[in-house]
């Protein structure tokens, strides 16, 4: 579905991504790890057309990315949720799933307000509200709402539980499982690696600019020297 081959990416003269490469299948969950200012973000913002690549390939369901603008790579069905979640803080919650909703692939059973709200029940409550005046949980769990009324492809989450309380990061996770179970990839960055492990089929590590290791779940855990080694564990 999604195929990165050797991805170049600059800040002006500064270069931050040196040769990445990963794929993700339909279907599947995978992950980017990797300790901070790695590479990570830079990955996905330039995926989703955010940042301009150098060069490398980007190729999503076989059309390459490089070069497209951000809006018409989200159109061709890649969702993002990015870091530090971006909500629209002068539009109320139903105002933030609504403003950007669509479906440019005519995707059967597309999601709703109302799909989003069997997903993230506490949401409905706070129809009315403004995004600045939600919690930083019902923030993140608007943003993933926000992302699905694309109706994507592909789900990108950017620090998917960064800074939650335990229990509001329980509730992302068995969002994103029923999300996957529901036949949606997922491409994630987040921190919290035993969650991540619980629902990802393959794992992508990046150290400075670069992928230096890939690998399932259990083929992590088998691996002490690379946890050690690349995510300080």
């Amino acid at each position: 579905m999604l195929e990165v081959r050797d991805l170049i990416t600059h800040y002006g003269s500064s270069q931050a991504l040196f040769g990445v490469s990963l794929n993700v299948e339909p279907g599947q969950v995978a992950t980017l790890l990797g300790r901070n200012g790695m590479g990570k973000t830079t990955t996905i913002s330039s995926i989703m057309g955010i940042v301009a690549a150098s060069s490398g390939s980007i190729r999503f369901e076989g059309q390459e990315l490089v070069g497209q603008k951000s809006f018409r790579t989200a159109n061709l069905g890649l969702g993002l949720v990015p870091e530090g979640r971006q909500i629209f803080p002068n539009l109320s919650l139903r105002e933030n799933l609504v403003a950007t909703a669509s479906n440019h692939l005519n995707l059967p059973n597309p999601w709703t307000v109302d799909r989003v709200f069997a997903l993230f029940p506490e949401l409905e409550t706070r129809l009315t509200s403004m995004g600045n005046l939600l919690s930083g949980g019902e923030q993140q769990m608007l943003a993933i709402g926000r992302a699905l009324m694309t109706n994507p492809r592909l789900l990108i989450l950017d620090e998917a539980t960064e800074g939650l309380a335990p229990l509001v990061r329980r509730k992302i996770w068995a969002a994103l499982s029923e999300i996957r179970a529901q036949g949606l990839a997922i491409l994630v960055v987040d921190k919290n690696l035993q969650d991540l492990k619980r629902i990802a089929d393959r794992h992508f590590i990046i150290q400075r600019g670069r992928v230096v290791w890939s690998g399932t779940s259990d083929e992590l855990d088998a691996n002490g020297e690379a946890q050690s080694r690349y995510l300080g564990l």
